[in-house]
């Protein structure tokens, strides 16, 4: 699945992978647990809804152990310059 990005985006994206589906349960949506691994250890984990679309506009969800990749954008108005 390819993905359109900006300008704005973290260069490279974060490597990471589901490490479980969360079943709908109480009304609530299907859950994708992504670990991502270049996090900090207490901060590893995010949980997104499953549903999502592939570049054609199907809808797709992920698998439990699928790789992904983990981008990070923001408006120009929302960041501020390194000096390093």
């Amino acid at each position: 699945m390819e993905w359109q990005r900006s300008e704005k985006t973290l260069k490279p994206p974060k490597k990471g992978n589901v490490r479980k589906v969360i079943p709908s349960l109480f009304g609530q949506p299907e859950k994708a647990e992504i670990v991502v691994h270049e996090a900090d250890d207490l901060f590893r984990e995010v949980r997104i809804e499953n549903k999502l679309e592939d570049a054609e506009g199907n809808k797709v969800k992920l698998k439990q152990n699928a790789e992904v990749d983990v981008t990070v954008e923001a408006d120009e108005k929302d960041t501020t310059p390194t000096s390093a």
